[in-house]
């Protein structure tokens, strides 16, 4: 067996070329030297593009961007208050630094050098916070441009996405300023406690149990459910400054020189592409939040917040997470119509909103299905209900739908998604397989986590009512995952081989899920909306059990 480079870096590289596995993907190499310039000039048109659509449909109508934004009666930010250095010693001992390309010097220097660059950030975050503004040097971005899928024809610039690179000290400085930020707008009346992405104690998993919650307890009343998942077109970038500035100020009493700071943060910006060594000229950007950024994420889930206000006027259920936005709706089979009505108005009233917003929604992008029972499903589709309108044209109820890495089926068996995740599984089992006999057990381990186990893992907490069958078809899959960790034969038993590697079976793993999740919804109170669906139960044999462990402990 050869031995593998110590440093987990070199090693990882090493390993990636035994598994013919690529870290960036190439590039035509042939593409004409002015591509740059056709791919820069082509991200900034889609946006001007969009935002023209958006004005033909508002055309002679009054932009009301905040007709449902509520007063706050929060407290005020006035200003980012002085960082200290330790502070900023202990940000870039606990932050993953990685190299940018508009870094001006390794990001890892940082991370060599404590005693220096704390001091020197921490200065020049407290100049940047206390004049109002934002270092203009930190204020250029450079895209590298990324195929969206593999095999597509890489001259089109329709077929590219935009990667943005940022410098690192502009990353950390922003991180000064989340920490400060993030709880003020998050603790804000009007911040939407259905948004998921990018907070503490949140995730696509906790999302989409909040709202299979509602739907599981729906087709229990012997109803079904709709739900639409809807798309809006390049989001982050379309992002309005003065709308998002101005509701910064009145809906979440940001104010003086921290608004001032976050005004200089999202003007004067520029881009520029780079790829196969070329170069783009500079493009400005007039709207939207940097992608790659550390505030960027924050800003969008602020600036489209009261939107959760417009939905819950309609009596529509939803959820976010970032710029995924699902709808759902409970219909009860004697009052069809009058439930898709309602979703059918809300849909236009939301559509209505974004585009107010600068935002645009995309019809063809979204999806619907319709979630119950295959007697109900039947008994629907025998009636003719098989979509829903939106934007004046039908969108037809799918099989399935995948959203935030979920494959959701309209019987909510997850049969599909199981399929996804063992195709998948199997296919890495396989390239562990081939290299095994050249890596250690401990490095076989970790590609088994990295590739496999972190798929199980994977909102498995939604397969608790998946079928045995499901269940043993991923118990399969672990165990042979562990075989070729091991290399270990069939003969050998497989609750031996787990145990070995200290691996829960997949049934376990599910149950693990609920009880972290249950345990923290319980011990933290978030997410919210999962605490309140939580209802402890508390015997009275164990109340009197507990009542006497007290009275012995206090007698001692």
């Amino acid at each position: 067996m050869n031995s593998l480079p110590t440093n987990s870096h070199q090693r990882w590289s090493y390993i990636n070329k035994l598994l013919h596995r690529s870290s960036k993907q190439s590039t035509n190499q042939n593409l004409p030297t002015n591509f740059c310039e056709t791919l820069a000039s082509f991200f900034t048109d889609k946006i001007i593009r969009l935002r023209q659509t958006i004005m033909l449909q508002l055309f002679n109508t009054l932009i009301e961007p905040f007709s449902h934004d509520i007063t706050p009666t929060d407290q005020q930010l006035f200003t980012f208050r002085t960082v200290r250095s330790r502070e900023v010693r202990e940000l870039i001992a606990n932050t993953n630094l990685k190299s940018s390309p508009m870094d001006s010097f390794p990001s890892q220097l940082l991370k060599s050098c404590p005693n220096v660059f704390p001091d020197i950030i921490s200065r020049l975050a407290n100049m940047s916070f206390l004049s109002g503004k934002f270092p203009s040097a930190y204020k250029t971005a450079q895209i590298t441009p990324i195929l969206k899928k593999p095999g597509l024809d890489d001259s089109l610039p329709q077929n590219y996405r935009p990667i943005s690179n940022l410098n690192t000290i502009s990353k950390l400085i922003e991180r000064l300023a989340l920490k400060q930020l993030g709880p003020h707008i998050e603790s804000s009346q009007n911040f939407n406690e259905q948004q998921s992405a990018y907070r503490k104690k949140h995730s696509t998993e906790t999302a989409l149990i909040s709202t299979l919650s509602d739907v599981y307890s729906s087709i229990d009343s012997g109803a079904s459910s709709i739900l639409i998942s809807l798309d809006i077109s390049a989001a982050f970038d379309t992002v309005q400054h003065d709308t998002l500035l101005a509701r910064l100020s009145h809906t979440f009493t940001v104010s003086d020189l921290s608004i001032e700071w976050l005004r200089s943060y999202l003007s004067s910006r520029k881009q520029f592409v780079h790829l196969n060594g070329h170069r783009s000229q500079m493009h400005t950007v007039t709207c939207g939040v940097p992608q790659g950024s550390v505030l960027g994420s924050l800003l969008f889930t602020t600036y489209i917040s009261p939107i959760a206000n417009l939905i819950t006027s309609f009596n529509v259920g939803h959820q976010q997470y970032a710029d995924d936005t699902q709808l759902y709706i409970s219909i009860q089979p004697t009052s069809i119509q009058q439930s898709v009505d309602k979703l059918q108005k809300c849909l236009r009233a939301v559509q209505s909103w974004f585009a107010h917003n600068g935002l645009t929604l995309n019809p063809t992008k979204s999806e619907a299905i319709l979630l119950s029972t295959r007697q109900r499903l039947d008994k629907l589709a025998s009636l003719g209900f098989t979509s829903v309108a939106f934007d004046g044209a039908p969108i037809p109820f799918n099989e399935e739908i995948h959203t935030l890495g979920v494959t959701i089926d309209s019987q909510l068996s997850f049969n599909t998604h199981v399929d996804n995740l063992c195709r998948t599984g199997y296919y890495h089992i396989r390239g562990i397989r081939r290299i095994r006999n050249v890596i250690s057990e401990s490095d076989a381990n970790a590609l088994a986590s990295s590739f496999v186990q972190t798929r199980l893992d994977y909102c498995n907490s939604l397969l608790f009512n998946t079928s045995e069958f499901n269940l043993n078809r991923m118990q399969r899959l672990q165990n042979c995952l562990a075989r070729v960790v091991t290399q270990q034969s069939r003969n050998t038993s497989s609750a031996v081989i787990l145990n070995r590697l200290h691996w829960l079976p997949v049934r376990k793993r599910v149950q693990y899920k609920i009880a972290s999740l249950t345990h923290q919804a319980l011990e933290t109170g978030l997410p919210k909306r999962l605490r309140s669906i939580i209802n402890p139960l508390t015997s009275t044999l164990y109340c009197i059990v507990h009542a006497l462990y007290r009275q012995n402990t206090a007698t001692r």
